[in-house]
């Protein structure tokens, strides 16, 4: 089993990289499509943050589980590990989204 330093470094690396990753395969599908790929890829990233979270928790619900049993029968360790196992899953999809917005303000200005 992962120690929770690996975890919250994977959950930040995997929302981050599915956010990358999908819209920089949208740029190319828009390439062939005649589409704006900068365009394309910026949709799409804003688009799939709450997907990116949930990939990297694990496709489940067992955080919001643990998240519930936290609030309800007092296990405040194990919910503040998965309040911050989410957390690291939004920082990376955020960080992914603001990659994705780097790579169209880049493009903007080497049009000019």
């Amino acid at each position: 089993m992962h120690g929770f330093w690996n975890t919250l470094m994977y959950n930040f690396a995997i929302a981050c990289g599915v956010i990358v990753g999908a819209s920089l395969f949208a740029g190319m599908a828009a390439l062939f499509m005649n589409q704006p790929p900068i365009k394309t890829m910026a949709e799409v990233a804003a688009s799939l943050k709450i997907w990116a979270v949930a990939v990297a928790l694990g496709g489940t619900f067992s955080s919001l589980e643990v998240l519930e049993q936290g609030i309800l029968k007092g296990e405040i360790r194990g919910m503040t590990k998965h309040v911050l196992y989410i957390s690291a899953a939004l920082a990376g999809a955020n960080t992914g989204c603001g990659i994705i917005q780097l790579l169209k303000i880049c493009g903007a200005l080497w049009e000019k």
